[in-house]
């Protein structure tokens, strides 16, 4: 819950960044979403060159998903500590994180790719339907355009900001490619506080804040 001088903040915060923003190409609630994640990484830049990129059914079929207490697979643990409890708890959103599952380290290394990769596949059936969150590895959102690809799986959204210097753009770029719905940005730059916030935005506008 959210204190009287914190929400203050964030109030002040949201008005810093309507004032400086300047021409953008966002409406409505993808423009709530592009502010939640300037909001949360003081970047401008991602409704600049780097801005996010959203499937036509993005923010529809999020919204149903966390609606109806769909599955929130995400790809580190960092993501779960800035995502809000309270809305977790209140739509009964199950959080599912493999990434330290000892069995993970253990097939990963024998099949020689990342734990990353292997958190994500062995969870193909939960990620039905599911929003899948993936803020810091580019090897977990390619294995999961892969098992798009291959017909195994079907995310209700696929949240795909991997930070990085090592296929991080090119992984953003093939997400873009694909029909699932799909939230994404361009480049390099992207986190788990940009994750955990587009992720929480879609849990304001559920409650019409």
């Amino acid at each position: 819950m959210q204190t009287r001088k914190g929400q203050s903040i964030e109030d002040e915060s949201m008005e810093i960044i309507e004032r400086e923003i300047g021409p953008h190409p966002y409406k409505g609630h993808e423009w709530k979403i592009v502010r939640r994640v300037i909001h949360s990484t003081a970047d401008f830049d991602f409704a600049g060159k780097n801005g996010l990129v959203f499937h036509k059914d993005a923010v529809l079929s999020g919204l149903d998903a966390l609606r109806s207490g769909k599955n929130i697979i995400v790809d580190v643990n960092g993501i779960i500590g800035l995502l809000n409890k309270q809305n977790l708890a209140d739509f009964k959103a199950s959080v599912i994180c493999d990434i330290s599952n000892p069995d993970v380290v253990k097939e990963a290394t024998r099949l020689d790719k990342t734990r990353a990769q292997t958190a994500m596949r062995i969870r193909a059936k939960e990620m039905n339907g599911a929003v899948v969150v993936i803020g810091n590895a580019p090897t977990a959102l390619l294995e999961v355009i892969q098992m798009v690809k291959e017909g195994i799986t079907k995310p209700g959204l696929i949240i795909g900001v991997p930070v990085g210097f090592v296929c991080a753009a090119e992984s953003k770029d093939d997400l873009q490619k694909l029909e699932v719905p799909f939230i994404t940005n361009n480049g390099r730059k992207g986190g788990t506080p940009c994750a955990s916030a587009i992720v929480n935005a879609l849990f304001k506008i559920i409650r019409g804040d």
